[in-house]
């Protein structure tokens, strides 16, 4: 693991998500010591930025696939990611870090 990505500036692109098509849960973690959770539930059309550097996710969560486009930035950052992960505040959807790192429930709710 890297050391953590402590120089976040909010005019410092990571990159931009826009939906075309489906439902998608959204959001990331800061990499300050508050670890605090962004979210946000993205419909056809919608555009999420998500900051530099910061561990982040997205989650086709509709009926149907989504489909979405991105644009990176050539500015990558490195942080920690276990307390991002699992010490979030609020707490991440246990689904997300089921489906993110392939593991039961209960070992979600463990960390």
């Amino acid at each position: 693991m890297g050391a953590e990505f402590k120089n976040v500036r909010c005019w410092n692109l990571g990159f931009i998500l826009i939906v075309i098509e489906g439902t998608m849960y959204v959001g990331f973690v800061t990499s300050n010591i508050y670890n605090r959770l962004f979210t946000k539930v993205l419909n056809n059309g919608d555009v999420f930025v998500f900051p530099v550097g910061l561990i982040h996710f997205q989650l086709s969560v509709g009926k149907t696939n989504a489909l979405a486009f991105v644009s990176l930035s050539s500015h990558p950052g490195v942080i920690t990611t276990t307390k991002a992960n699992f010490g979030s505040n609020p707490l991440n959807n246990p689904d997300v870090l089921i489906k993110a790192f392939l593991v039961d429930k209960n070992v979600v709710n463990y960390l």
